[in-house]
């Protein structure tokens, strides 16, 4: 019953969690990458020990080429995104990057142009849209027997402000990454997102779940439990298993940020904040919101 009790003041560090992350992503803005703006990205690699990153960024810088990034990769090479690249471009690239009997060799070169990187945008938000809608109806449906005393309709709808939660902060969380740190908006970026709604879904259905049984429970028993009190004892039965596979699941996010290679270390930054926030909105927002619902609309 504590979550329950003190709905009012989880609800409120949520409210506070998204309103910082709206603030954080209109004063710092996002940063996208050339998957979405259009670009090049060289992949290169080195015949011997490689260059340090900040050398490496210090050459980039040089050639004056705008906006950069540049990621180690593997042991011995780094992926560098800049904006769209001629061939005259690209050889003084590689003629600068060579170090004295340290060449330089291209692995890969990948151009995107603006109209791709547009497309992709729209389908990422389309993506991200439909997912939505479709855990609406999903939810409704499957809570439809549930019918009192709050609309099945309705969980779905608590479940969308969850996710809306739980994409929002680790975006905000994002723009800060990017404003500090050079950190860029690209495809496995809107992965992690897409991973992060579907861990979020699977979250808060168990504790729904948990409190439509209960409440199929009382019908069956012929018990009249208050609705605050069914959803209580529903969070007290899922604790264990929620924190228990936040925890697992953050541990293994936490190797591939620490072992991985530096391309996958912003995706499994961005996991493991989803992780977390997810964690506490299917607790600490789900559940006390459709209490909160009920007191407001549903009261009987």
């Amino acid at each position: 019953m504590f979550v329950v009790h003190y709905k009012k003041i989880f609800l409120g560090i949520g409210a506070l969690l998204i309103a910082g992350a709206i603030g954080a992503i209109m004063f710092f803005n996002l940063s996208f990458s050339i998957d979405f703006t259009g670009g090049t990205l060289l992949e290169i690699s080195y015949t011997q020990e490689r260059p340090s990153q900040e050398e490496i960024q210090n050459k980039v810088e040089n050639l004056a080429l705008g906006s950069f990034s540049v990621r180690s990769a593997g042991e011995d090479g780094y992926i560098i995104r800049t904006r769209s690249l001629n061939q005259d471009e690209l050889d003084v690239v590689t003629e600068l990057l060579t170090f004295e009997g340290n060449i330089v060799s291209m692995d890969r070169i990948t151009t995107i142009g603006p109209s791709l990187g547009n497309e992709l945008g729209r389908k990422a938000l389309f993506a991200l849209m439909a997912l939505s809608f479709a855990v609406v109806f999903y939810v409704a449906y499957v809570f439809r027997r549930v019918s009192k005393p709050v609309p099945s309709i309705y969980y779905g709808l608590i479940v969308v402000l969850a996710l809306l939660h739980d994409i929002l902060i680790p975006t905000g969380f994002f723009a800060i990454m990017g404003y500090y740190f050079g950190a860029q908006i690209d495809t496995l970026f809107v992965v992690a997102l897409l991973a992060i709604l579907g861990y979020s879904v699977n979250d808060t259905i168990v504790v729904f779940d948990r409190i439509r049984e209960n409440i199929a429970k009382n019908i069956e028993r012929n018990v009249k439990e208050d609705f605050e009190m069914t959803v209580g004892k529903s969070l007290r039965q899922t604790y264990v298993r929620s924190i228990n596979t936040s925890v697992t699941t953050a541990l293994a996010l936490l190797a591939l940020f620490f072992l991985g290679s530096g391309v996958t270390e912003n995706f499994a930054l961005v996991l493991l904040v989803g992780v977390v926030v997810g964690t506490y909105s299917s607790i600490f927002l789900a559940a006390p919101l459709l209490v909160l619902l009920q007191k407001k609309l549903f009261k009987e």
